[in-house]
């Protein structure tokens, strides 16, 4: 049997597509249906070509077309996420932050930490790769200097736009009073609906959002549909972690090549 280079080829593509996928879904509910939805194809390919079993083959097929369209409904969040990703990897640029007329970590560091001081309820989303204007349209746009006096005033209640979240974008106040989806989560049950609509909106974008209770001043971070809480000591060092990753300075990349380029010289620090 001879192998054309064509074949290598499309054989690699599809290895390192099925291997980013993979590695992408890593230790999420999505990626744990992906290795059973494989493992069930893996299944099936041996029983038609090793034993031969036609039967059980068509059975297994069945239930492989039964679970790709339960697939898409079930995790229709994670799916959505994906490919708005995909879309925002090749042709949006990423935000650039710097002290040019946005805030610096240090500034939006200490304005987090002065609000749980003062147990001030807040939500701030930080926007990434994919675009949060969406959940904008309903908010009030801003597009303001980043200072902490008017952070606390945005979310001292009863004032108007106290109430949803703010999002971030290159530094700058963006939006206040935005609507930020609801986490369908079992496990957040108990918590309120601001780590609700923090874990929500991580699970639908790449955003990375900060929660501030208003009962007990513990901060918490939404990132990957995931919620980290923090309290005591160890907040403002975690924190401090979480908004240098959230705001570290990016270089514009003017071509997909670049951005290739730069992604496979810094997968290694994004494990």
């Amino acid at each position: 049997m001879t192998i054309s280079l064509s074949a290598i080829i499309q054989v690699t593509i599809l290895y390192l597509a099925i291997y980013a996928i993979l590695k992408r879904a890593k230790g999420s509910r999505f990626g744990q249906a992906l290795m059973g939805v494989g493992m069930l194809a893996a299944l099936a390919f041996a029983l038609t070509f090793f034993f031969e079993f036609d039967v059980l083959t068509q059975i297994i097929q069945s239930i492989l077309l039964y679970l790709a369209l339960s697939t898409v409904v079930i995790f229709q969040p994670e799916i959505r996420r994906s490919l708005a990703e995909l879309g925002a990897f090749g042709f949006l640029d990423r935000p650039k932050y710097n002290s040019d007329g946005g805030a610096t970590p240090e500034l939006v560091i200490q304005t987090v930490m002065a609000l749980s001081e003062m147990k001030m309820g807040a939500l701030i989303a930080f926007e990434r790769g994919i675009s949060l204007r969406s959940y904008e349209e309903e908010g009030v746009v801003l597009n303001a200097v980043f200072s902490q006096q008017l952070v606390r005033t945005i979310f001292t209640p009863p004032l108007p736009l106290h109430d949803g979240g703010m999002t971030m974008r290159n530094g700058r106040i963006a939006a206040a009073h935005c609507i930020f989806p609801v986490s369908n989560n079992p496990d957040l049950i108990a918590s309120g609906m601001r780590h609700r609509a923090a874990v929500g909106l991580s699970e639908e974008t790449d955003a990375l959002v900060v929660v501030v209770s208003e009962e007990t001043g513990s901060i918490s971070v939404a990132h990957n549909g995931k919620l980290f809480r923090y309290s005591g000591e160890q907040r403002e060092s975690s924190i401090r972690r979480w908004i240098n990753r959230a705001m570290q300075a990016e270089l514009q990349k003017a071509t997909l090549g670049e951005r290739l380029l730069d992604w496979w010289q810094n997968r290694g620090k994004n494990q």
